[in-house]
């Protein structure tokens, strides 16, 4: 049984909640697979920090470990979880799309219709 978009959103959302995890990511995405001890180079967080968030962002599953010479295992950015939730905004923005538009519709009208007297 496939996981509950919403519920995938959800953990996206909270991973992304913190800026130390956004910045991880973004390293991730900007140079590749990394070590915690690699990450704790490029930011301003411990190692030990890094790799408590590290298993948060791979329990939402937007990291994923994979082992690296030396014992080392070395961190993947999986952008599938991110999907996932750009799906879920997506459908949540169409619901609004149309009452929003439909208002626009009315206000536009009755602004442009004279005052009668």
């Amino acid at each position: 049984m496939p996981p509950d978009p919403e519920a995938v959103a959800e953990q996206v959302f909270v991973a992304l909640a913190d800026p130390s995890r956004r910045a991880i990511l973004a390293a991730l995405a900007a140079r590749g697979p990394a070590t915690a001890t690699d990450l704790a180079a490029r930011l301003p967080i411990t190692r030990q920090a890094i790799a408590k968030h590290l298993a948060l962002l791979a329990d939402a599953g937007l990291v994923t470990a994979e082992p690296g010479e030396r014992r080392r295992v070395r961190h993947r950015l999986n952008s599938a979880p991110m999907r996932v939730a750009q799906q879920f905004l997506g459908a949540l923005a169409r619901d609004w799309d149309s009452p929003l538009a439909a208002l626009q519709e009315h206000l536009d009208r009755t602004t442009d219709t004279p005052e009668a007297p």
